[in-house]
C-alpha cells in the first residue's frame, strides 16, 4: 500500500466513475455490478502497476534524493525484485479483467499499459513527462465509458482531457520541490528546464484548460444546477492551489498536491452524480 501510495488513487478514480455513469445516462445501457467492479479492478491494477514500476525504475534516483530516500525500495522495505513481480502481476490481472469486459477493452489493454508504464521513462527523455502522466490518468474516464459501451464518446474525451491537463498542471507544482535535484542529475521536468516561475505559468494555463474541459460537456449532455456547482467548486480549488504555492514558498506544496486535488476530484464527481440522480428523478 505504501509502495504504490494507494491513497493517490483518489485523483483519477472519481473521473472513472464519472465516465462509467456518463455512459449509463447518455446511452441505453443499464448498470451492472459485475461491470462496475471489473472497471474498478482495471483502475486499481493499472495504477498499481504504473506506480510500482515507477518506484522500481527510479530506485537509484530516489536513493540520491533526500526527499525520496525514505521510499520503500531505497529504504529497504521492499526489494526491487518484489516491486517488479508486483508490477507484472497487476498488469496480468488488468488484461484478464479487460477480457471479461468487452473485446475493445481487451484489444486496447496493451495500449493503456504502455502509456501508464512509459511515463516512468519520460523524465529521462523530455520535460513533457508531466503531460504523459496526465495522459495516463486521463485514460480513466475514457476507459470507463469504453467499458460500458465498447465505443468512444466526445464527452468522455473531454473529461479525459480535463484530467490530462489537471494532472499535468499539479504534477508541475509537485516537481517544484525537486527543481535543483533534477537539474543537477540531468532529469527533465518543466521546473528544471524553465525555472519555477515559468513552470507555474504553464501549470496555470493547463489548469485553465482543465476548467474549460469540464465545462464543455454541458453543450453535449443535459446538465443541471448541481453540475454547475461542481464545476465552480472544481475551478475554485484549482485557483486556491495556485494561491498557496509560489517559486519562493514551497511549504504548502503537499497541501496543494494531495489535499486540494483530492478534494477537487471527489467533490466534482459527487456533484456530477447528484446531478445525474436529480435529472433522472425529473
Amino acid at each position: 500500500m505504501s509502495l504504490v501510495l494507494f491513497a493517490h488513487s483518489i485523483f483519477a478514480l472519481p473521473f472513472a466513475i464519472i465516465g462509467f455513469f456518463l455512459a449509463l445516462t447518455i446511452t441505453d445501457y443499464h448498470f451492472e455490478w459485475k461491470l462496475f467492479l471489473l472497471m474498478l479492478v482495471c483502475m486499481v491494477t493499472a495504477r498499481n502497476a504504473a506506480m510500482a514500476f515507477n518506484r522500481y525504475l527510479d530506485r537509484d534516483i530516489d536513493a540520491l534524493n533526500p526527499r525520496t530516500a525514505v521510499r520503500d525500495i531505497p529504504a529497504g522495505k521492499i526489494s526491487p525484485r518484489q516491486a517488479l513481480i508486483f508490477t507484472i502481476i497487476n498488469c496480468f490481472v488488468f488484461v484478464v479483467a479487460t477480457y471479461f469486459i468487452n473485446p475493445m477493452c481487451l484489444i486496447l489493454s496493451p495500449v493503456a499499459l504502455f502509456v501508464v508504464l512509459f511515463y516512468s521513462y519520460m523524465k529521462r527523455i523530455s520535460p513533457l513527462c508531466h503531460l504523459v502522466l496526465g495522459l495516463g490518468l486521463g485514460l480513466a474516464p475514457v476507459g470507463a465509458y469504453l467499458a460500458v459501451t465498447g465505443t468512444f464518446s466526445i464527452v468522455s474525451v473531454f473529461y479525459g482531457l480535463a484530467v490530462l491537463t489537471w494532472v499535468a498542471g499539479f504534477d508541475i507544482i509537485y516537481a517544484l520541490q525537486d527543481e535543483e535535484f533534477d537539474r543537477a542529475n540531468g532529469l527533465n521536468s518543466i521546473p528544471a528546464n524553465l525555472g519555477g516561475a515559468k513552470a507555474l505559468i504553464i501549470s496555470t494555463v493547463l489548469h485553465v484548460m482543465s476548467f474549460v474541459f469540464v465545462l464543455l460537456p454541458v453543450f453535449y449532455m443535459n446538465a443541471g444546477l448541481f453540475y454547475y456547482i461542481g464545476v465552480l467548486i472544481y475551478g475554485g480549488l484549482l485557483i486556491y492551489q495556485h494561491r498557496i504555492v509560489s517559486p519562493t514558498d514551497l511549504s504548502k506544496v503537499d497541501r496543494a498536491f494531495m489535499t486540494t486535488n483530492g478534494i477537487a476530484s471527489v467533490i466534482f464527481a459527487c456533484f456530477y452524480l447528484l446531478d445525474v440522480l436529480f435529472l433522472i428523478k425529473l
